[in-house]
């Protein structure tokens, strides 16, 4: 087969489906393992649902995803990209990034795996990972860690982890809103004050003295307004 046959031959079949308290980009993660508040599920598409494809990955503790980048197919790829740790403002080669735009949409994440549920299909609970709820999985490893974890890599730009910038602070009438809300998402506080906490804005905003800001975590939007290090919450709607 050569690689014009091989080209028109390409065809990616979802194994499954992500199911995670983000429903947009913006707020979203920008790493898995960052967010330890809630956990996610990958849903197995019946036609692979079958428990001895899955036999033995119980014996490991984290697993590679290989998906798509669904929200990105309508905005094409880029050349040049500008990552959240530069600022926002700089570019760089999208293959030197892990940018969403890229020519085949393809990205991977390594996820701590909680548990493989068999009660009703197949389901994997894993730790919550830097993708939307409704994301395609293509592909599933397990991580080995002799081989997968290099303790001498050179990371480029990205050499430290994220870590909490800002202050979240709940008024009252607020957490008496994000009280209501535990009954029907357990962790909801805490999953708020760690994506607010990592402060998803643009890095080239940060310098504005006062501005609000929108993210949607499972039904619902989140308003709030940054001011210096701190975030108020404004409105759960």
């Amino acid at each position: 087969m050569n690689s014009e046959n091989l080209n028109q031959q390409l065809v990616l079949q979802p194994l499954g489906y992500v199911r995670s308290p983000f429903k947009e980009k913006f707020g979203l993660p920008r790493q898995p393992g960052l967010i330890t508040a809630v956990n996610a599920h990958i849903q197995i598409s019946p036609e692979f649902a079958d428990p001895e494809s899955f036999s033995g990955l119980e014996e490991f503790s984290h697993i590679w995803l290989t998906f798509i980048f669904h929200q990105s197919i309508a905005k094409g790829w880029k050349s040049k990209v500008r990552p959240p740790r530069l600022g926002g403002n700089k570019k760089i080669g999208v293959f030197a990034s892990r940018s969403p735009f890229r020519p085949n949409l393809i990205g991977q994440s390594v996820v701590a795996l909680k548990k493989i549920q068999t009660d009703n299909g197949i389901s994997l609970e894993i730790e919550c990972p830097d993708l939307v709820d409704g994301t395609p999985i293509v592909d599933i490893k397990p991580y080995v860690a002799y081989c997968d974890s290099i303790a001498d890599a050179i990371s480029g730009y990205a050499t430290v982890k994220p870590s909490d910038t800002l202050v979240v602070k709940f008024p009252t009438s607020i957490k008496r809103k994000v009280d209501a809300c535990e009954s029907k998402y357990p962790g909801f506080q805490d999953l708020i004050r760690e994506v607010i906490g990592l402060n998803p804005a643009p890095a080239y905003q940060n310098s504005e003295q006062h501005r609000e800001y929108g993210l949607k975590l499972y039904d619902y939007n989140i308003r709030y307004a940054v001011e210096g290090n701190t975030a108020l919450l404004i409105d759960i709607e």
